[in-house]
């Protein structure tokens, strides 16, 4: 098998295309420049220079490939922004892949992705469509939704820098919302198994770490282990989503007015265990995610 990973070159995709290395398997890397996949090749995958928002590159990319795993996102932009590289990029991959007679397409989307929180923001009502794009194009699928994905890069770390540089940590809303946070090479070696796996063909698998936990828990259980002692204040959403129109498009902006609202939306939380449950996942615990990140 050959498998064509596309978004391989950001935070989720260089550990999936690690995983699948691991295994031994062909891959081809869709990148928007040869550079940006230099380390990919430098472990053996094949750089395919293409964009989803330029379907004229994607009928070569996925040429000679049995599987296509698509990683491809966005979190800030314009509505148009969310269509043309997620809804409508998708869809020009599907075409190609269908096209090339490939056997099996895995996408992946993100845990809260419903009919109702289509209607929050724009990343939702794009990933809501991809699902269906992806689930009616007639290609055989398995599409993931992984909770929050931490690793040593990514949201994690800061706020790990948040629990140890200040005395006093600013917690958005009440904190009362529960997520479900799993490590990246977690979600990593998931892809690498159900890629090609049989029991996952036609399937929507949600995947999320063993702990269950408050975002006040949260900061708390980053405090407990680097060892301090923490105080939480609450930022109402209002204050903050007024304080995200000023700074989110700024260089490094620690959140947008929609992630606000996802983190206002509710509960972040896998509804079932099927995915536990039928491949056996060996899961790092919360407070390892966090050993792991600060090592």
């Amino acid at each position: 098998m050959k498998v064509l990973v596309t978004g391989g070159t950001g935070f989720v995709g260089h550990a999936i295309v690690h995983a699948f290395r691991a295994r031994d398997l062909d891959v081809r890397v869709l990148a928007r420049r040869p550079e940006d996949g230099s380390h990919l090749a430098s472990i053996g995958a094949e750089i395919a220079v293409g964009d989803l928002t330029r379907p004229e590159t994607l009928a070569p990319a996925v040429a000679g490939c049995t599987h296509v795993v698509n990683l491809v996102a966005i979190l800030k932009g314009k509505p148009e922004d969310f269509q043309r590289v997620m809804t409508d990029g998708t869809a020009s991959l599907l075409a190609a892949a269908k096209e090339a007679g490939v056997e099996r397409f895995v996408q992946m989307s993100a845990l809260g992705t419903n009919e109702q929180t289509k209607e929050l923001v724009p990343y939702f009502a794009a990933k809501w469509a991809i699902e269906r794009a992806v689930e009616e194009s007639g290609l055989e699928y398995a599409t993931v939704r992984p909770s929050f994905v931490f690793g040593r890069g990514g949201a994690l770390p800061t706020f790990v820098r948040q629990v140890k540089t200040a005395p006093v940590v600013t917690v958005i809303g009440p904190g009362t919302q529960r997520i479900q946070p799993i490590w990246l090479d977690d979600v990593a070696q998931f892809f690498a198994t159900i890629v090609d796996d049989s029991r996952a063909a036609d399937r929507i698998w949600e995947i999320g770490g063993p702990d269950v936990v408050t975002w006040n828990e949260l900061y708390l259980t980053i405090a407990r282990v680097l060892g301090k002692q923490r105080r939480l204040v609450h930022v109402p959403f209002g204050v903050a989503r007024a304080g995200a129109r000023l700074t989110q498009w700024a260089p490094g902006a620690p959140l947008s007015v929609d992630q606000i609202t996802m983190i206002e939306a509710g509960d972040n939380v896998c509804s079932n265990t099927d995915a536990q449950d039928t491949f056996s996942l060996q899961l790092v615990t919360l407070e390892d995610q966090i050993r792991r990140a600060t090592a």
